[in-house]
């Protein structure tokens, strides 16, 4: 008996674990702002209104100048690759001062460092390859599937967020902020069923004494990938009224954010000002990645969602590019090689991971980091074949085994 009403007690703990949400609506919704800091975010298909300031502001420019935007994106452990590059791209002595930079997802946590330039790029190699990631999924909790919202919870997440990002942090992202620099991370709002942008620097600038809180929440909300850990719950407030936004992954929407939807259209007039460089870092692979899949559940809805998500970012790319070309941008992607081993863990492998970290090093510091356009997946599939002929398969093969 005692048993009994020990389990039953820890059942009841378990669902008042998920208590009910205020309601809100679709208009409450859409002119939402965050408690204490107006304008800290704009939905990413949001009409071009909501972008002419931005688009005025880089019309105002010099022309002479050439403003960068770095674009990172989700992918989970594979951020190790993002954050090799960077470091290789600082050692190769060619990396710029980045005006714009966007996160999502693994992308989020990689920005803020990227953002602020090279004397953080040894933080980025901690978080990636001194195995402090590989706990974040430690100790699922399968009760927590059933009653709460997530397998694993969100204070791993939240810890190493809070270890790295401090008053400091804040303090830089606002002095680059003020002195015309932009970094968003994007979040899915899981209640609108839209992506949201935001804007890190007003955040870090607004003086507020939630900015440090809501700077983590945004982050954590992110990477929060739905189901694995538990979605952020953000204050807002509209018509008079209080209520609390669902934030999950930014993935959710898509995999890497570069461009609003409105300068994305096709029919979108070309954006006047000075010269853009955009760099689209794909911390995954993009190409079709043939597999027989095993005639399981598991593994049947694993390759759908890996299928699903390729999909959407070879959208994005071309999208992107097409953007690019109509307004004169210059266009630059690096993704990881189709030749390059998978991790065989669906964790943070920390061998793997210090492998990847290495190989996007050398890869940028080598100079052979980027692409001027959106690849075919036929004529990927065919270098990679040429490649791993010459032997690079076995060598990174060795290098990703490598602890």
């Amino acid at each position: 008996m005692a048993a009994a009403m020990g389990f039953l007690g820890t059942l009841t703990l378990a669902a008042c674990g998920t208590l009910p949400r205020a309601p809100y609506t679709a208009a409450d919704a859409a002119s939402s702002e965050v408690l204490g800091i107006p304008g800290a975010r704009r939905y990413a298909d949001a009409p071009a209104a909501a972008f002419r300031a931005d688009a005025s502001a880089l019309a105002a420019r010099p022309a002479r100048i050439t403003l960068t935007y770095l674009a990172l994106s989700g992918g989970g452990a594979y951020g190790a690759y993002g954050a090799g590059v960077l470091n290789g791209w600082t050692a190769a002595g060619t990396r710029p001062e980045f005006t714009f930079v966007s996160g999502v997802s693994t992308g989020a946590l990689i920005a803020p460092f990227a953002f602020l330039g090279p004397s953080y790029d040894a933080k980025l190699r901690e978080v990636y390859t001194s195995g402090v990631a590989e706990s974040l999924l430690d100790s699922p909790d399968l009760l927590n599937v059933v009653f709460g919202s997530s397998l694993f919870g969100g204070r791993r997440l939240r810890e190493l967020i809070a270890r790295h990002v401090d008053e400091a942090i804040l303090a830089a992202v606002a002095a680059a902020h003020a002195n015309g620099r932009r970094l968003f991370v994007v979040t899915t709002n899981l209640d609108s069923q839209r992506a949201v942008i935001w804007d890190m620097g007003r955040i870090a600038s607004s003086g507020s004494p939630q900015a440090l809180t809501l700077f983590r929440d945004v982050l954590a909300a992110s990477a929060s990938v739905p189901g694995v850990f538990p979605p952020v719950l953000i204050d807002a407030e509209a018509n008079g009224r209080r209520f609390e936004e669902m934030h999950v992954d930014g993935a959710v929407m898509a995999p890497v954010f570069t461009l609003p939807d409105t300068v994305l259209l096709a029919s979108a007039p070309p954006l006047r000002g000075p010269r853009v460089n955009i760099y689209v870092l794909m911390n995954n692979k993009v190409d079709p990645d043939f597999q027989v899949v095993p005639d399981k559940a598991a593994e049947i809805g694993g390759r759908a969602a890996s299928t699903s998500v390729k999909a959407q970012t070879r959208s994005v790319l071309f999208g992107t590019y097409a953007a690019a070309q109509r307004n004169g941008f210059g266009f630059n992607l690096t993704f990881i090689d189709q030749n390059v081993p998978s991790s065989t863990s669906a964790g943070f492998d920390t061998a793997y991971m210090r492998g990847l970290y290495q190989y996007g090093f050398e890869k940028a510091r080598s100079g052979q980091l980027w692409v001027r356009r959106p690849p075919s997946g036929a004529l990927t599939l065919a270098r990679g074949k040429e490649e791993a002929a010459g032997g690079r398969r076995e060598a990174l093969s060795r290098q990703l085994e490598q602890d």
